[in-house]
């Protein structure tokens, strides 16, 4: 938008180096939404959560966010199209009302702004991290510590392009974890993310040596229990909503692919019970 001319410091256009100071008058002239050419398409969405401003949905495993090359229908923002009549659109042309997004092959919950003003609130709070993200893991192997945090900047791998790794000088990137059960070869962690770059959580855990379980991009290529993609899942969201200012936290139960692996891995426990079991651990966590 700098570079466009959008945004301009005191009467001038600014430039990409400015610094402000106090008294300073920025105007940002915000552009028009481009009309979508993405199709609406009839997905089945599960909805947490509607009203005038935004909604909460659980996005389940396999479903992109966002098209893009190969990935040009069955996305959630042509589920979205399809559901709701009118969204917002500073996200662009092919994002219309996506405000942080997940990977493909990991499932959980996902805000999604209705109007440009929840937008531009619910995205100022994830980027001030006061909207927070709680994740479920199944990880290779059998963590000694019981808690611990990665704080290791993250960039694109510097040759695989498709793949994100720790890089000095990369975007800084903090997870915080917890064990919340033990299975031998396999662990089940509680995840809170103070940022959330690309990839964060897998990155993170792969550096530790305890790739998430299923993630053939960062871990092994082996994919026990029937997994099809990383067992992963955001299970707890937090914001305030721009329009009400009341904080809001939202729940998702592990889904089947998750509860039949963590059975497989010796899990004796009902979905329940581990969901109530991750919400202990959130306790004395920075959200």
């Amino acid at each position: 938008m700098i570079r466009d001319g959008a945004i301009q410091l005191n009467g001038k256009p600014a430039k990409p180096n400015a610094l402000t100071q106090t008294g300073d008058c920025v105007e940002i002239a915000y552009p028009d939404p481009v009309e979508t050419d993405v199709e609406a398409e009839n997905i089945p969405l599960e909805i947490l959560f509607e009203d005038a401003n935004l909604l909460v949905l659980n996005k389940p495993q396999g479903m992109v966010v966002h098209p893009a090359p190969g990935h040009l229908s069955g996305t959630l923002v042509n589920a979205l199209l399809y559901h709701i009549r009118d969204l917002s659109g500073i996200g662009g042309e092919l994002r219309p009302g996506i405000v942080h997004r997940i990977d493909r092959m990991t499932s959980g919950l996902l805000v999604v702004a209705k109007n440009d003003a929840a937008h531009r609130a619910l995205s100022n709070q994830f980027r001030d991290h006061t909207a927070h993200r709680s994740y479920a893991a199944l990880v290779d192997g059998n963590i000694k510590a019981d808690a611990g945090k990665v704080d290791a900047p993250i960039a694109r791998h510097p040759v695989d392009r498709k793949r994100m790794a720790i890089v000095p000088g990369g975007r800084d990137a903090i997870t915080h974890w917890r064990v919340a059960a033990r299975y031998g070869q396999y662990t089940l962690l509680q995840l809170d993310l103070e940022t959330g770059r690309t990839h964060q959580i897998r990155v993170h855990l792969a550096s530790l040596q305890h790739p998430v379980t299923g993630d053939v991009v960062y871990g092994r290529e082996k994919q026990p229990f029937g997994l099809v993609g990383q067992a992963l899942h955001g299970y707890r969201l937090t914001f305030v909503h721009p329009k009400t200012g009341e904080r809001m936290t939202f729940y998702a139960p592990l889904p089947d692919y998750f509860l039949q692996a963590l059975k497989k891995a010796g899990e004796p426990g009902s979905g329940e019970y581990i969901l109530n079991l991750l919400k202990e651990l959130e306790c004395g966590n920075p959200s």
